[in-house]
């Protein structure tokens, strides 16, 4: 009953509406279209966003306003005037419309071979379903259309459509009547400049990315049909004008060239009047949830002369966690982000004492160095940037999805995290609780899957085996320099994490008897106590720089070392980062959870009853770290300056 009503106010507003002179009509419409820019802010930002991405290396901001304004009132104009044109005998409809070119199609059909027509949402597009049938009656003319929601306006347009001839075929029930047509000769229009879902083909438009439907080029591989374009303009007050594009042969290239091809076509005729296309269409929509590309059935195609840095990009905004283990343990989600699309530019915003860390990752594009307090200074800090499309939240803090939220960033992905799911618009869930433990590189990593990136399930295994202390030692490793190892003797988290610093000086002490070694300190100015006793055991074997580095000065002693021997730290996982062999002490922490990523590091570990208990101070005896012996790490460390010597050049 309701699609019924809304059908008579329709039919109503209808007659109403072809009851007045045409040119009134297109000025009316002129002035509706420009009372929707005034009070449809949503749709006005819309078409801004996509003048700008299509645009805005070629207009002026201003330019872009004018233009946004202009298109809303030649929307209304045509619009409006539609109305009335679809109930005005064809022979009227016809005196108000021009064509050029038209011989393009004339010389395909005469000459037996069947035409696709590649149309567009410019100007009074509905005028295509009228007009052209007059021009080309002599053959059978059709449409593919998608059925409208109420079954009686959707009767009603299929009814005057129809009144020129045009076949109509609904695009759920298939194309093989569309193909039957075609190889009889016919032409058949097809609207092409429509975002296409999930499933079109990933091709550039106005040189950004955008879904694109392949039919066009499926029908002409499939009849050897010619494609031609066909674009109406508005050509004065309620006057249009049709003008024909040469013809792209449909048996030359693939179904993902020529759909290439075809954006290319369209993007043309765009460019004669900006102001005629559907800019409040979102033709650039972002997928949800795979707006990484990566897994797509049709994939993304770039044309031979367009390589991945002329795209425009897709701007993704990945908010770093803000402990330094935490932030390289992204890493390699960070990585299959990046590859994801190949349009994808990676900003990182991360707190300034560990930004240093991410310029080692050559796939982010740039940095954001937050303020430690303010939260409207981190937002202003992230509205200066260019708009982003996408933020992906690796923390599952609260505040770090308000900062983005207060950013105004479209795409907020993330885990649910501290009731913070009205800020996201695209949850990740948890993994179920059952089955092994999930490693924290791994749970960043289902995030880059869950948006579509290509991560293989067993990505851990294609590194080469951790050696364990078991392994058989060899000759020791001997040098006429002092070859520079690390240790880091601290731990941020709490002492709970921390191995007794007399054994760090005794295993620093034993190999310094096997070995010309010079042992360089490193760790915060909490640690600079624990560094001064070893430091007096160690003598001139090594150099104390504790609470004495910058994170870059840190990440330059660490390039110049051959080892690190460490607790469960930030600089633990560092050193792998910069490929820099570990022997890690565990105790209180779980090494499936929080172990280095990479080869050749070496887990110092005793199962306990009580651990991993991941608390920051012990509460009884400090069982699980005293259980680790002086001996078991000194073979650890002499077990992998072992192997660096046997694969190292002479």
């Amino acid at each position: 009953m309701l699609d019924f009503i809304v059908y008579l106010l329709y039919r109503a507003g209808s007659a109403i509406t072809s009851a007045l002179p045409l040119p009134l009509l297109f000025v009316l419409g002129e002035f509706l279209g420009f009372c929707a820019w005034l009070i449809l802010p949503g749709y006005r930002r819309l078409a801004r966003r996509n003048v700008s991405i299509a645009f805005g290396n070629e207009k002026s901001p201003r330019q872009l306003r004018r233009l946004v304004r202009r298109h809303f009132q030649q929307l209304g104009a045509n619009l409006l005037c539609s109305v009335k044109l679809t109930s005005m005998p064809l022979e009227k409809m016809a005196a108000q419309v021009e064509v050029e070119n038209l011989d393009a199609v004339h010389r395909e059909l005469r000459a037996g071979h069947p035409v696709v027509l590649i149309l567009s949402h410019l100007a009074n597009w509905e005028l295509f379903a009228h007009i052209l049938p007059k021009f080309i009656g002599y053959v059978r003319n059709s449409t593919i259309y998608q059925k409208l929601g109420n079954r009686f306006i959707d009767e009603h347009v299929r009814r005057v459509r129809g009144r020129a001839g045009v076949e109509m075929f609904d695009r759920r029930e298939g194309f093989e009547n569309a193909i039957k047509l075609l190889r009889g000769g016919g032409a058949i229009g097809i609207l092409s400049d429509q975002h296409a879902g999930d499933h079109g083909l990933w091709a550039p438009f106005f040189g950004r990315l955008a879904s694109t439907s392949p039919l066009p080029a499926l029908l002409a591989k499939r009849t050897g049909a010619a494609l031609v374009g066909v674009a109406i303009y508005t050509d004065g007050r309620a006057r249009w004008r049709i003008i024909v594009s040469p013809g792209l042969d449909g048996k030359a290239g693939s179904v993902e060239s020529l759909t290439a091809k075809i954006n290319e076509l369209i993007a043309s005729q765009i460019r004669r009047a900006p102001e005629d296309w559907f800019w409040v269409h979102n033709r650039w929509k972002t997928p949800k949830p795979n707006f990484l590309l990566a897994r797509y059935k049709r994939g993304v195609h770039l044309p031979s002369n367009v390589s991945a840095q002329d795209l425009k990009p897709f701007r993704i905004l990945i908010r770093s966690s803000n402990w330094l283990g935490d932030a390289v343990m992204s890493v390699p989600a960070v990585r299959a982000i990046k590859a994801g699309r190949p349009d994808a530019h990676i900003t990182v915003a991360v707190p300034s004492k560990i930004a240093s860390m991410w310029k080692l990752v050559p796939e982010v594009s740039e940095i954001v160095p937050l303020p430690n307090k303010s939260l409207l200074a981190t937002v202003r800090s992230i509205r200066r940037q260019s708009r982003f499309d996408v933020v992906i939240l690796f923390p599952n803090s609260l505040r770090a999805a308000l900062e983005t939220w207060l950013s105004e960033i479209p795409r907020r992905v993330g885990y649910r995290g501290h009731f913070r799911s009205w800020l996201l618009n695209q949850i990740i869930y948890e993994r179920e609780k059952t089955g092994p433990i999930e490693h924290q590189a791994d749970r960043y990593l289902r995030v880059a899957r869950e948006l579509g990136a290509s991560v293989q399930d067993n990505w851990r295994e294609t590194l080469r085996r951790v050696p364990d202390i078991s392994d058989g030692a060899g000759a020791v490793p001997r040098a006429d320099e002092r070859v520079k190892l690390a240790l880091s003797p601290g731990a941020e988290y709490g002492p709970a994490k921390r191995w007794l610093p007399q054994r760090f000086a005794e295993v620093a002490i034993a190999v310094v008897a096997k070995l010309s070694v010079q042992w360089i300190l490193l760790g915060t100015a909490k640690d600079m106590a624990v560094g001064e006793t070893i430091a007096k055991t160690l003598g001139h074997s090594c150099v104390n720089r504790i609470g004495q580095t910058t994170l870059e000065q840190l990440i330059d002693e660490l390039r110049e070392c051959r080892l690190l021997l460490t607790n469960d730290t930030g600089t633990m996982h560092l050193a792998s980062l910069l490929g820099v062999p570990t022997v890690a002490i565990f105790g209180s922490t779980e090494p499936r959870l929080t172990g280095p990523l990479g080869d050749r590091h070496i887990i110092v570990r005793h199962q306990v009853e009580c651990s991993p208990c991941f608390l920051r101070e012990c509460p009884i005896d400090f069982r699980c770290m005293k259980a680790v012996s002086v001996d078991e790490a000194i073979k650890a460390v002499l077990s992998i300056l072992q192997g660096s010597a046997s694969s190292a050049p002479a």
